[in-house]
């Protein structure tokens, strides 16, 4: 019987989440897959520039 109304608890907390849906929904996964792909690009300029003063082996 506990159980039952801890689920309960979860359901409704998950429907009082804002922009949980729709339109809303999808912009802030784009948003959030811009913002990977600039944070990777960032390490990825980081490494190469770590990498370029270093002599190149023989």
């Amino acid at each position: 019987m506990r159980l039952e109304k801890v689920k309960e608890r979860q359901v409704s907390e998950e429907k009082k989440k804002p922009g949980a849906t729709g339109k809303e929904a999808d912009n802030r996964n784009f948003k959030a897959g811009i913002a990977v792909g600039i944070g990777s690009a960032a390490i990825v300029a980081a490494l190469l520039y770590a990498r370029s003063g270093k002599p190149k082996k023989k």
